[in-house]
């Protein structure tokens, strides 16, 4: 029913002036207010100078992160413009700034390609900062402007005389607005510039991080502080090579399956296409695809029309050269592109994005100028290398039949049956509740922490499902193989979305599936296959947020009556002290500190006055009681969320750490051999 009675009238409508919309909805402009949004006020910023210097009017950007949260971008740009503009009738930088949808990105011949085209980034920027300054070198002038909050300070004034060119942008993100951090992730920004500096070639970017440097830089005399020599953390990125050079990168520890990097840099229509590819002897594939140097982590058009000529052109390759067999049948997309390492690059005039954060690249020319450029080069490319273009087409074949083994080995595993939970694994303790969204899974380790943690857990909510060992190692098996695998078998068939082309996250048994292994290396080795076999094969999974990771106490603390359980080794030492008198015990052996009656009043004020100080091993360990309280508990216990917030490094350090070749992998270990928590 409608209720009459409420006023709807023009004084009900309200009109958010100037900036006060992207104050009043940020998600709408910067995709959130978590840590990625945080981050994205940079990449905002870095985008303009980055589009100077793709337009051939800048070689050099410094991002510079200074102290109370304070961010620093500057640029040997050509300045943003400081003269009256004719409809604003103020700055042309006043106008950027505190205008959405103002800039030089719009019309005219101030940019050919650029990545901000929706003309909001530095202005949104400015809202959502507490504090911002610009200044524009230009003209053989030095101007500047101060904001707070998205409003100018005072009108753009002329501070003095420079001979340099270019702007530089500091701010402050609002902790109102960032509530959760404003704290910048140094490994996520050194990340995002080493990329785009192979995307724009001869462009030197730099980064450096001067948070504990206050009062020690001289913010106006110098445009980079990386000039001023003062030793701060710092990485510097110039690659001649471009996309080449990211191929190789990306491959560094990868066996490859050709030589000979293909690579491609042409215009049709008014598109760019930069295409870079190569095979390596891996069932993974990576694409990272970029539209005007923006990475389009969700693909879009330029990735479809990739996909299209490459499965095009390796199936009528295939066949011409008689290497197809009648039994293998036509290659599909999926088999095409296992093992493929590739970066697609678009260059659009005209550029539609699917979000203000541009995860998706919309424009339908891209897909045919990348499909027809692509597809001549790649066919040449094939034609000049036959040796190479036999072993890719090797490759795929291999990939075709294991494919064909896998869904053998789908059909005869995960019936439809077993994935309704009819035919559910022997080893699992199924929870009653058949609500998905309420119910949850621990996968522990053994049988003895099994058999613990069935009978401390909430049997309605929470399903226990004992591993036997150490799981197999996935990196680089196919999916027969791994089905084979009787451990793998149990957790797929009890988690019940299958897997690989007949994934269905719909069908997800448990909401929240709680790896929960030993305090130990082997608890933390189990840890990570299990992690590995996640990434790999159920990733939807992590960017749902369904996989955690049990907490269980390091340490049981008792003192007379009282009693703490400590998780960590600084909790220890909050509830003991630094001289405390600590004395370990073992709970099998009589750790519980009986005082008998023949002592004296004395020697029970020691007693009691001890910490006695139990340190678990293991979750079997515990008994049903302290684990329940401890690990299980929903009121009490800590779980770690576990998310992928930089796909490829994470990708990369999967492929290090769990793949075949040993020299990476130890090279990993003694760079981080000091950073390891050892348990003697």
């Amino acid at each position: 029913m409608v209720d009459k009675k409420g006023s709807y009238s023009a004084e009900d409508i309200s009109v958010l002036e100037g900036l006060e919309p992207v104050r009043k909805r940020p998600g709408m402009y910067i995709g959130g207010t978590g840590s990625e949004g945080l981050h994205h006020l940079i990449w905002e910023i870095f985008d303009n100078s980055r589009d100077e210097a793709m337009g051939g009017f800048a070689n050099r950007v410094e991002i510079a992160l200074l102290p109370n949260n304070h961010v620093r971008v500057a640029d040997n740009g050509r300045g943003i413009p400081v003269d009256i503009h004719s409809k604003t009738k103020v700055s042309a930088l006043e106008t950027v700034m505190t205008t959405l949808h103002a800039g030089g990105k719009f019309g005219g011949d101030g940019y050919k390609v650029s990545g901000g085209l929706h003309g909001v980034g530095a202005s949104v920027v400015n809202a959502l900062s507490t504090y911002t300054k610009v200044e524009v070198h230009r003209d053989g002038g030095k101007h500047m402007q101060e904001y707070a909050c998205g409003k100018k300070k005072a009108a753009v004034k002329k501070v003095g005389s420079s001979k340099l060119h270019g702007t530089i942008v500091t701010f402050q993100p609002d902790k109102e607005i960032f509530k959760t951090t404003t704290e910048f992730e140094w490994n996520i920004i050194v990340s995002r510039m080493r990329q785009q500096a192979y995307l724009v070639k001869g462009l030197l970017i730099t980064v450096i991080d001067a948070r504990n440097y206050e009062g020690k830089i001289n913010l106006d005399d110098e445009v980079y502080l990386k000039d001023q020599g003062i030793e701060a953390p710092s990485h510097s990125f110039y690659f001649e090579g471009g996309l080449v050079s990211l191929i190789r990168h990306q491959n560094l520890h990868q066996k490859t399956v050709q030589d000979t990097i293909f690579y491609v840099d042409k215009e049709l229509n008014d598109v760019g296409v930069e295409i870079a590819l190569q095979y390596i002897d891996d069932i993974s594939c990576r694409i990272l695809p970029f539209a005007n140097n923006i990475y389009t982590q969700e693909g879009g058009t330029h990735v479809i029309g990739f996909k299209t000529a490459l499965t095009r052109l390796l199936n009528t390759y295939g066949k011409k050269n008689n290497f197809i067999k009648e039994s293998d049948g036509a290659f599909t997309g999926d088999d095409v592109l296992e093992g493929l390492t590739a970066v697609v690059s678009v260059k659009l005039r005209e550029i539609q994005f699917e979000g203000q954060t541009k995860g998706k690249l919309g424009s339908p020319e891209a897909q045919g100028a990348t499909t027809t450029v692509f597809g001549e080069a790649f066919e040449a490319f094939l034609e000049e290398h036959p040796d190479e273009a036999k072993m890719i087409i090797n490759k795929v074949i291999l990939a075709v039949r294991a494919r064909k083994a896998a869904k053998a080995a789908k059909d005869s595993v995960l019936r439809k049956g077993a994935l309704e939970g009819m035919t559910l694994p022997g080893k699992l303790a199924d929870c009653g509740s058949k609500s998905a969204e309420e119910s949850e899974i621990f996968i522990v380790e053994g049988d003895s922490a099994g058999g613990t943690a069935k009978m401390g857990r909430d049997r309605r909510t929470q399903a226990i499902l004992p591993l036997r060992g150490k799981i197999l190692n996935i990196e680089r098996a196919r999916l027969d193989k791994m089905l084979a695998s009787e451990q793998i078998k149990n957790l797929v068939i009890a988690m019940g979305t299958a897997i690989g082309d007949t994934f269905d996250i719909s069908k997800l048994r448990y909401h929240k599936i709680i790896i929960a292994t030993d305090a130990d290396v082997d608890g933390a080795h189990i840890r990570t296959l299990i992690l590995t076999l996640l990434y790999r094969h159920f990733k939807p999974l992590i960017d749902a947020g369904h996989i955690y990771i049990a907490q269980p106490p390091l340490y049981k603390i008792k003192r007379g009556k009282e009693l703490w359980y400590a998780y960590t080794d600084e909790e220890k030492m909050a509830i003991t002290g630094d001289n405390a008198e600590i004395e370990e015990t073992d709970e099998s052996e009589g750790g519980d500190d009986v005082v008998t009656d023949e002592e004296t009043d004395a020697k029970k004020e020691v007693k009691a006055s001890k910490f006695h100080l139990q340190r678990y091993k293991g979750l079997g360990e515990m008994n049903a009681e302290e684990l329940w309280e401890t690990t299980m508990d929903p009121a009490r216990r800590i779980l770690k969320q576990v998310n992928v917030d930089d796909a490829e490094e994470a990708n990369k350090v999967f492929d290090m750490l769990m793949g075949s070749d040993v020299a990476p992998r130890k090279s990993f270990i003694q760079t981080h051999a000091k950073l390891a928590e050892i348990d003697i």
